[in-house]
């Protein structure tokens, strides 16, 4: 489950995980959440000294506007992968995320889930996050990966 378009350097470090081992992924894009997470990054933004970022969260894009977008780094982030020479399908997934990512998990027979975010203090501190969440949903380990920025 990704936030973002995938870097080369998130690439790179999602497909050498398990060394020489064949891997596929099945990658599932949550675009930006719904109005009352502008608070939350807004927050996280606070902590880490982002000021100018954090009186901007209201002009991210949200609900329709972030659909394109969220496509857009989608296509991206499958193209990377398969540049580095695995086998990757993928998603937009905007309404019960944590649902669709435990059927994907049951579709594909997954040995694990990697969540690749930002870091989002507030809702890590209440195990709010998406891999937090999702440990208790999904029936396979979950390794959460801070993605890196460009």
């Amino acid at each position: 489950m990704i936030e973002k378009a995938l870097t080369p350097e998130d690439v790179e470090f999602v497909t050498t995980l398990h060394g020489d081992q064949k891997v596929s992924f099945v990658v599932l894009m949550q675009p930006r959440g719904d109005q009352a997470d502008v608070l939350l990054r807004a927050i996280d933004d606070v902590a880490y000294g982002e000021l100018k970022e954090a009186s901007q969260e209201t002009e991210e894009p949200e609900g329709e506007e972030a659909r394109h977008p969220a496509r857009v780094a989608l296509a991206h982030s499958l193209t990377a992968l398969r540049g580095a020479g695995t086998e990757a399908t993928g998603q937009v997934v905007e309404k019960h995320p944590l649902d669709r990512l435990k059927s994907a998990v049951e579709e594909s027979g997954a040995d694990e889930v990697i969540v690749l975010t930002e870091p989002h203090y507030v809702e890590e501190f209440f195990h709010r996050d998406w891999a937090s969440r999702a440990r208790h949903q999904v029936g396979v380990p979950v390794l959460k990966l801070f993605a890196h920025s460009e």
